[in-house]
């Protein structure tokens, strides 16, 4: 964990995209004391999110956002992101000593490279959860790891923001992002599949609620499973047992 002598002073944060992620991080940021200057939400619905979790915060187009704030959260599509960051500074929006900061897990601080050249701090932070874009997930930052790519003189900043918002930073080299994107969507595909099937199954049994009769056992099953992988007997082929009890 960070020591508190290294955490982040407190910053004007500015939010571009809210769905799920962008407002619930925003909470968290501004739980931690930072003042947010504004949040880009085009869709009805992402604008019922921001008033939701954000109440008070004006709603502002992406130029607005970023000319008002020293960090610049960019929780928008990974597909889209290096197209925001560009068109952004081919319109002369970043701003030399500004932080921006995205959430996709897929980059590091490379798709960021329009904002760097406009003398801007990049950084890349993913939070390993799935969320809601409700409330829920603040409780859940308190329980999940971030990981942090940066410059290497900007990476304490990083893994500050990270404790503030709750999370525990994980450093991740750039060369490595990829491969941490794919460990990452695996156990989110796999254990969304899963679930779906398993309940679909009692499903057809005619039981009327199979997310709660599974529940206990998807949770237990997983915890199961990851005390295992963190003990080192998922490496040793030892990680599923052979039914029999202890």
């Amino acid at each position: 964990m960070i020591a508190p002598s290294r955490r982040s002073a407190r910053l004007g944060i500015g939010i571009l995209g809210a769905g799920h992620v962008g407002p619930v991080l925003g909470a968290a940021l501004a739980g931690a004391g930072h003042a947010l200057t504004g949040i880009a939400a085009i869709s009805e619905r992402s604008r019922e999110r921001a008033a939701a979790m954000l109440p008070g915060v004006p709603v502002l187009t992406s130029l607005q956002v970023v000319e008002r704030s020293e960090l610049v959260l960019l929780a928008v599509p990974e597909d889209e992101l290096a197209s925001i960051v560009s068109g952004l500074a081919a319109a002369g929006a970043w701003l030399p000593g500004q932080l921006v900061v995205h959430t996709s897990a897929r980059f590091g601080v490379d798709v960021l490279a329009p904002a760097t050249a406009a003398g801007c701090i990049p950084l890349a932070i993913h939070p390993a959860m799935s969320f809601t874009g409700t409330s829920l997930d603040l409780k859940r930052l308190s329980e999940s790891y971030f990981a942090v790519t940066a410059p290497g003189p900007v990476q304490p900043i990083g893994q500050a923001l990270v404790v503030e918002m709750g999370g525990e930073p994980i450093v991740i080299a750039e060369a490595d992002r990829a491969t941490y994107a794919e460990a990452v969507a695996t156990a989110a595909t796999f254990s969304s599949a899963i679930v779906n099937q398993a309940t679909g199954l009692l499903a057809t049994l005619g039981v009327e609620d199979p997310g709660l009769v599974l529940g206990p056992l998807f949770r237990s099953a997983v915890d199961n499973a990851l005390t295992r992988a963190s003990s080192g007997s998922a490496l040793r082929g030892d990680a599923f047992d052979d039914g029999r009890p202890d």
